[in-house]
């Protein structure tokens, strides 16, 4: 869906703004929309880039982790509250689950034993769990957030002691390959941009260390290019399901821990963060590696996004997440995606359409209506709750979203076989406001 040319103006400004006051060699930020990239915006020329330039996008690496590991977990291979003893025996902290490392809210401290991993050669996995102390938990588990990258090492072991197979091999063989994402790779693949670390005083650039960071890997190691970026965040909004459930994504989605408890405009998921901006929120996640900034910021309901790069570490204008969030905000603001068409339906199931109409308990109204799309009667009490249910048997319907998820609708007939009642988990409508329930 292409953007009007005054919005992709208004884009244009603010990445050559950025580019030029954040002071970072190469800036390129893409804009998606219905699972495509509808505008490419770039910035700086120390490289010229591209939609196939490779960069760094650190943390963002941690989604995709966090992706094997609910696949694994829908296959029955693990269990979100199995204590991370379970697959990695002998390790302290052993009591942490791996909800909890997930969702950043185990209390392990943010980063492992010895030097700066990210601009080390990293190492082996055995190395990794030898340096997880028990001095190493800084919180106690659940009470607060606490991002940890060491978390995310260690959910990486627990893939490869799960399948047999290292994560890389795991990345490419179950998400890269089924997305057609050929331009991210484990280590850099020409043409790629050096990273930067941009002198304060003196404009100079120094070229950072590009690392093979070993046992951390699925904490930061990828690198990816805005086209195939482009294709992680339309799975984000639109999931594949041979890559993992749609209902599975949602569930990452989902607040573990919110990391600001003050105004709560953000937590953490399941492997994502979550981002509050006024009545909408947004998933993603941010990227940094030396020399490298990040960003992937997806409206999910909209399927927009923003995904970008820049070539220096410390963007000194914010950063490029606040500069993704400016943009998806404008995008949004300005440009709604327009509702579907309407089109005639065809007639629901059997002793389906006698179920729609208004239906009163207590004097509340809740109109129900037949969803021809997705097979579900949709309920709205007083046209604010409105609540999904999806047919689960013989006059039962279970709640698919809403306030009633989860919750069993259930068809009241009488003697003739006429509905005449709906109880949805003990609260019981019918057709008369009068009638007692």
């Amino acid at each position: 869906m292409p953007l009007l040319p005054g919005t992709t103006r208004q884009i244009d400004t603010m990445v050559a703004e950025a580019q030029s006051t954040g002071r970072t060699p190469s800036l390129v930020i893409g804009l998606v929309r219905g699972g495509a990239l509808a505008h490419l915006a770039t910035a700086g020329d120390h490289p010229r880039p591209d939609a196939d330039l490779q960069y760094r996008i650190g943390s963002i690496s941690k989604t995709m982790t966090a992706t094997l590991v609910l696949a694994e977990r829908d296959a029955g291979r693990l269990a979100l509250d199995d204590p991370l003893e379970r697959h990695l025996p002998g390790t302290a902290g052993g009591r942490l689950t791996l909800r909890e490392l997930l969702g950043h809210s185990s209390g392990l401290q943010r980063e492992p034993v010895g030097a700066w991993w990210e601009r080390a050669e990293g190492g082996d996995l055995p190395a990794l769990l030898g340096g997880v102390t028990p001095d190493k938990i800084a919180y106690p588990p659940y009470r607060s957030y606490h991002y940890s990258n060491l978390a995310y090492g260690l959910l990486g072991g627990v893939l490869e002691r799960v399948t047999g197979t290292s994560w890389a091999d795991l990345v490419r063989e179950r998400i890269l390959e089924p997305l057609g994402m050929r331009r991210t790779t484990y280590a850099a693949t020409e043409p790629f941009a050096r990273g930067y670390v941009v002198h304060p005083f003196t404009d100079t650039l120094r070229e950072e260390p590009r690392t093979d960071t070993g046992a951390m890997a699925p904490a930061g190691q990828l690198w990816s290019t805005v086209g195939d970026l482009t294709r992680w965040a339309a799975f984000l909004a639109d999931p594949a399901p041979d890559v993992l459930a749609p209902e599975t994504v949602t569930e990452m989605c989902a607040p573990v821990v919110i990391n600001d408890l003050d105004s709560w405009s953000g937590g953490h998921g399941l492997g994502l963060e979550l981002y509050r901006r006024g009545d909408r929120v947004y998933v993603g996640h941010g990227g940094s590696m030396p020399g490298y900034v990040a960003a992937l910021v997806v409206h999910r309901p909209s399927r927009t996004a923003v995904v970008g790069f820049a070539n220096s570490y410390g963007f000194r204008t914010g950063g490029i997440g606040s500069l993704a969030l400016r943009i998806l905000d404008l995008v949004l603001d300005t440009e709604p995606v327009p509702p579907a068409p309407w089109r005639p339906a065809q007639p629901p199931p059997a002793g389906t359409a006698e179920l729609a109409g208004r239906w009163w308990w207590m004097g509340v109204p809740m109109d129900l209506t037949w969803d021809h799309g997705t097979g579900e009667l949709v309920a709205a009490v007083r046209g604010e709750r409105i609540s999904r249910f999806g047919p689960a048997g013989p006059d039962r319907w279970r709640g698919s979203c809403g306030p009633e998820y989860g919750e069993i609708l259930s068809v009241l007939r009488d003697g003739s076989g006429a509905a005449v009642a709906l109880d949805i988990a003990t609260f019981v409508f019918t057709r008369d406001p009068d009638e007692e329930p």
